[in-house]
């Protein structure tokens, strides 16, 4: 229902500005929006289509780790902790090894692995899911932790960085991982409160408690190493744990006398079908992206708050990047493109652009994950999922911003 709401906003604030701007003598604003609602609609699909070769690889090694005991494995090895943040699930659920995959390509910044696993995660939660058209308490808390920026290894964006000229590329690297960890922290509290959960309870505070110390030794090991370092490791560790996580599930299905090469068949053949039933629900959130980008309402929503904030006195220094922040939940491709472009026109060591980054690396494609994911398995009813995102989404953004102040304000 909320996305109901969220996509005929889209389409009715951007005719209303594009009326403004016809009668203000842009004569060729609705033509620039038709362009990119076809655009959008034809790229939704490609996009969909280019997931059929992950899709199809991922849900075979998948079925590969179920019916060898991998994923079983990773089930019991978190289970007291999800049991007690997902307790719909059944204890030792195969959902619940592939939840764990899904977070820690997230965590290790292995985007193009994680959409599939996370759309395999989804696609078991919704076997357990007795409203076929509502998304459950599981998936809800799935997804919006999903949505929250779980990325532990920014290493694009350090990489963007070079490229532009920065002296220390890595320097925004422990601010994206603190404002990240309170927006995931916020998703977290967020989803227990509508739910019930008690967050206080000892298994839950002994996981958070290890993982936080884990978190927190990380950053301290890479923040005395080099750029050249860090791109190195967290490329090489990141890669090698995947590749590690495939052979591992290959070899115990053949030591416990499984067909994997049949097992591999039998999961792969569902990735077709997954990838083609995301169509209409990508294609959708997509058009309306493009269409509210090509009106300007964007250019003028950023207009208005820098208005407001001079008004009240504050320093509008961040201003400037708050583009990456709006656009952030609505593209990701989008977000990064005007943050490249910030720092092409301010420099990469400008504060704006430094705080562009920070917000990139600390936020996540919203409106994106939510139609994708509740789009592979039919649902409709998204329940309290997206407002819970999009709080997490802003909480990720005022840390971003308050945190790139402390390590750059002036």
């Amino acid at each position: 229902m909320a996305l109901n709401y969220v996509w005929v906003s889209f389409f009715l604030i951007t005719f209303i500005v594009a009326l403004i701007k016809l009668i203000g003598g842009d004569t060729e604003v609705f033509q620039n929006i038709v362009k990119s609602l076809f655009d959008s609609a034809a790229g939704g699909a490609t996009i969909s289509l280019g997931l059929i070769g992950m899709m199809t690889f991922a849900l075979g090694i998948m079925k590969i780790g179920e019916k060898g005991g991998m994923i079983a494995v990773f089930a019991r090895i978190v289970g007291p902790f999800f049991n007690k943040l997902f307790p719909e699930i059944p204890k030792n659920h195969p959902a619940l090894g592939s939840i764990l995959m899904n977070f820690s390509a997230n965590a290790l910044g292995l985007d193009n692995a994680a959409t599939p696993l996370g759309l395999k995660a989804m696609k078991e939660l919704q076997e357990l899911n007795p409203s076929k058209d509502t998304a459950s308490n599981a998936q809800i808390m799935f997804i919006v932790l999903n949505a929250s920026s779980l990325t532990l290894l920014p290493i694009s964006i350090m990489a963007y960085r070079q490229e532009a000229g920065a002296a220390q590329p890595s320097d925004v690297f422990l601010p994206i991982l603190i404002a990240t960890f309170f927006s995931t922290l916020a998703a977290l509290i967020l989803v227990s409160i509508y739910q019930k959960i008690n967050l206080f309870n000892k298994t839950i505070l002994f996981y958070l408690g290890t993982l936080s110390v884990a978190i927190g030794g990380l950053l301290y090991y890479f923040s005395t190493l080099q750029q050249e370092q860090i791109e190195v490791i967290s490329s090489v560790v990141g890669n090698l744990t995947l590749f590690s996580l495939f052979v591992s599930f290959i070899a115990l299905a053949f030591y416990k006398k499984i067909n994997v090469y049949d097992a591999f068949i039998e999961g792969a053949k569902e990735g077709f079908g997954v990838a083609v039933n995301i169509i209409p629900y990508l294609v959708a959130i997509l058009v309306a992206i493009a269409v509210f980008r090509a009106s300007g309402t964007m250019d003028y929503l950023v207009d208005g708050i820098s208005y407001i904030i001079a008004k009240l006195g504050f320093d509008t220094s961040f201003v400037e990047a708050l583009p990456v922040a709006f656009m952030k939940p609505l593209s990701g491709s989008g977000a990064r493109g005007l943050m490249v472009d910030l720092m092409a026109a301010k420099g990469a060591d400008d504060f704006a652009s430094r705080v562009a980054c920070v917000i990139q690396g600390s936020t996540e494609t919203t409106f994106y994950v939510l139609a994708v994911y509740f789009g592979s398995v039919a649902i409709k009813n998204t329940r309290h999922a997206l407002p819970c995102a999009l709080i997490a989404e802003f909480v990720g953004v005022v840390a971003a911003i308050i945190v790139a102040y402390i390590f750059f304000g002036s």
